[in-house]
């Protein structure tokens, strides 16, 4: 289902695994492909079409996607074709998915799947700080694949380097909740090497004590390549038990913050 994308519309339903069921997702670009990472695990395909994004057909197309859901929608999904915090329609976008949300399906999570790339401006921070720790409660999944500048090269191929990024992603986790999200995979045939796997368990760490305590990270996803990608077979899928692995030596880290103040460890959870 989620190949829809790639066919112009601007809502489509689709099972995730990390949703844990129907998770309705919305695009904010429909014409093409727009992303400030390069990342060659990504699912998505070169394509364009014709069609334009606007508010109305968002709002018609939500409304009718949620009234002909046949099990229940575990969350409203800004994802897409690209970085959905660089349309200069995500701020209205987000206020009316939140709107259809609690007039419709109001138990269902408002999810925002994000790069981090949009924490570097201003208003943008201001914004997803505001709507994460306020309502409409927006859970931000950001990306956090690489401890390391060469790693991230490797697996996000961007511009913008690593130390900028993970300085604001420091920055927001001290005062606002995310849930932190990391692929997993080979990239040309290559495990991330160990030094990569201990920097970025520290800058984890780090992150779920930014604000001087332990409870800004909701929860971690380490989640591997289960899906084609247009740059197969540059990156390749790792086994589960090198999944297991990473996520249980994050758990030991973690805990071990048990005496650093007021509890609240965040899960960390494995998709193959």
């Amino acid at each position: 289902m989620s190949r829809l994308r790639e066919k112009g519309v601007l809502v489509y339903p689709a099972y995730s695994r990390r949703s844990g069921g129907l998770s309705v997702g919305i695009n904010l670009f429909p014409d093409q492909k727009r992303c400030s990472f390069d990342c060659p695990y990504c699912e998505v395909f070169p394509f364009s079409s014709n069609a334009v994004f606007s508010l109305e057909q968002m709002e018609a197309d939500l409304r009718a996607t949620l009234a002909s859901a046949g099990d229940p929608v575990m969350d409203i999904c800004f994802s897409g074709c690209g970085e959905p915090t660089s349309s200069p329609g995500f701020p209205d976008a987000l206020k009316l998915a939140a709107r259809v949300r609690d007039e419709t399906v109001p138990s269902s999570k408002l999810v925002l799947i994000t790069n981090g790339m949009g924490l570097l401006e201003p208003r943008l921070f201001s914004l997803l700080r505001d709507a994460a720790a306020n309502p409409p409660s927006l859970d931000i999944w950001l990306k956090l694949d690489a401890g390391t500048p060469d790693w991230y090269k490797m697996i996000n191929v961007a511009e913008t380097p690593h130390e900028k990024l993970t300085t604001k992603i420091r920055e927001f986790a001290a005062c606002a909740p995310v849930t932190i999200q990391t692929m997993l995979c080979t990239v040309d045939g290559v495990e991330p090497p160990k030094e990569e796997a201990q920097a970025w368990e520290r800058l984890v760490v780090e992150l779920a004590t930014a604000n001087g305590t332990v409870g800004n990270i909701r929860k971690v996803q380490i989640y591997g390549k289960a899906r084609p990608s247009p740059d197969d077979p540059k990156t390749g899928a790792l086994p589960v038990e090198y999944l297991e692995r990473r996520a249980e030596s994050l758990r030991l880290a973690l805990g071990s913050l048990a005496n650093t103040g007021p509890l609240s460890i965040p899960r960390v959870e494995v998709y193959p």
